[in-house]
């Protein structure tokens, strides 16, 4: 299985830590035969992995070498909004972004990727994906040897024509794009030779609209140890781990000298979880090196507690292009949000399946319908399942980089439906000014 590269640069002399990224077409071998025609960056398919610890000073400079506009989002990355790199921070061809932001969150494995207006589904399938580790003072004894005990898992599924190009209509259909081979960090069919007895897994569902529903073939137990936000208070023994995209996780998986061991994805009865597929094989030598085993206790931040008399919204998913009845304007704010707010967001879904996704925030989940989340998705995320005629409550907290003019996005992270209108957008501003807001943007910053 092919590793993505890691990119920590040691701070400059102004103590920023300097990243350089070019968006860029060519062509990866993935299947036998002939090559797939591929985005990626810095490379043809994916992205580098990008480390930053909490405190850095960040400093990026995107180069767009594609032949159109795109966009790049951190997503997870808690950021002020101009830097966000959503639809309004666009970036054309032959031009050269440079967003920069002070560091200031728990650690937690979060990820980039393009966010254009109806172009993201197109975008993201064509291999434009990456992963970001963010990392704090607490170190707990987890693996942490990137690429050798801590490993980066891209998922994403796609479909092949007979000249091995992707295909597939991105914006078809109820979901758009469920693939039916899948690829790790780029590899169909992979292995990993498993070096030590512990190994610690990010796992991250970098699909346009699949669920992973996650377990090994022989049933094992393994440890969930952090959700989208970072480390849980304490390791989740689980079988079975389920993500949706954009949903990330950390678990750690025991090992014994000389076995195999598969690891798929098994389809549990949810529309977008289809199938069972195999995604990775792992194969342990002869003798392993010793790795941490999960400790009792971890680093995780304290949950997130609204006041008894918080403001709660609500947000009605209703078929695939609209929320609250009203598909994506990028010249209408739809809610102002004073900063450092905690509150509640009630979100009903209708109909099939769907996802929601926040940017700059961190919530918990309170409620899946008329019950609690499964232990292993309690913790801090940005990123939450929504079943189909269910509904889903959240604290969320808020960021305190205030701009009344520049917003931030939530939506459903199916890329099918994002690129269709279902999402809206948000401003923080400071307390006490939410009334004087203008709801309107003149023009959309591009």
């Amino acid at each position: 299985m092919r590793i993505p590269p890691l990119l920590h640069p040691a701070p400059g002399k102004d103590g920023s830590r300097r990243f350089a990224l070019s968006l860029q077409a060519g062509r990866t071998a993935i299947l036998p035969g002939k090559t797939t025609p591929t985005w990626g960056f810095n490379g043809t398919f994916l992205g580098p992995t990008l480390r930053a610890t909490r405190g850095d000073k960040v400093r990026m400079t995107v180069r767009n070498r594609l032949p159109e506009t795109s966009t790049v989002h951190w997503h997870g990355v808690r950021l002020p909004a101009v830097m966000d790199g959503g639809p309004h921070q666009p970036v054309a061809s032959g031009a050269t972004w440079t967003p920069h932001w002070t560091l200031d969150q728990p650690a937690a494995t979060a990820w980039y990727h393009p966010h254009p207006h109806g172009e993201t589904a197109q975008h993201v399938y064509n291999g434009l994906a990456g992963m970001f580790i963010l990392d704090d003072d607490t170190r707990p004894e987890l693996p942490a040897d990137y690429g050798v005990d801590d490993i980066p898992l891209i998922l994403q599924d796609k479909k092949f024509d007979e000249d091995n190009a992707f295909t597939g209509r991105v914006l078809k259909g109820t979901f758009g794009i469920l693939g039916d081979h899948v690829l790790v960090n780029g590899t169909f069919d992979p292995h990993l030779k498993v070096t030590t007895d512990h190994v610690r897994l990010r796992i991250l569902n970098g699909s346009n609209a699949r669920m992973y529903n996650l377990s090994f073939a022989d049933r094992r137990t393994f440890h969930a140890v952090a959700t989208d936000g970072g480390l849980l208070p304490a390791p989740v023994p689980v079988e079975e781990l389920a993500l949706t995209p954009g949903e990330r996780a950390e678990v750690v998986v025991a090992f014994e000298p000389g076995e195999r061991v598969v690891l798929r994805t098994v389809d549990n009865g949810v529309d977008i979880a289809e199938g069972d597929l195999d995604i990775i094989r792992f194969v342990a030598a002869p003798k392993l090196k010793p790795s941490p085993a999960p400790p009792a206790t971890l680093s995780g931040p304290d949950p997130i507690t609204p006041a008894a008399d918080a403001r709660v919204r609500h947000f009605v998913l209703n078929g695939h292009d609209a929320i609250n009845g009203e598909p994506m304007d990028m010249t209408r704010i739809d809610e102002v949000v004073p900063a450092g707010a905690v509150e509640i967001w009630e979100v009903e879904n209708h109909v099939y399946s769907h996802n929601f996704h926040i940017h700059e925030v961190a919530f918990r989940v309170l409620s899946v319908g008329d019950g609690k989340p499964a232990a292993y998705a309690q913790g801090r995320k940005d990123t939450v399942f929504v079943p189909g005629k269910s509904k889903v409550r959240l604290a969320v907290r808020f960021g305190t980089a205030t701009d009344p003019k520049w917003p931030y996005m939530y939506h459903c992270h199916i890329l099918r439906h994002e690129d269709s209108g279902m999402m809206g957008q948000f401003v923080l501003v400071e307390p006490g000014t939410e009334r004087t807001v203008s709801r309107t943007l003149k023009a959309p910053h591009h």
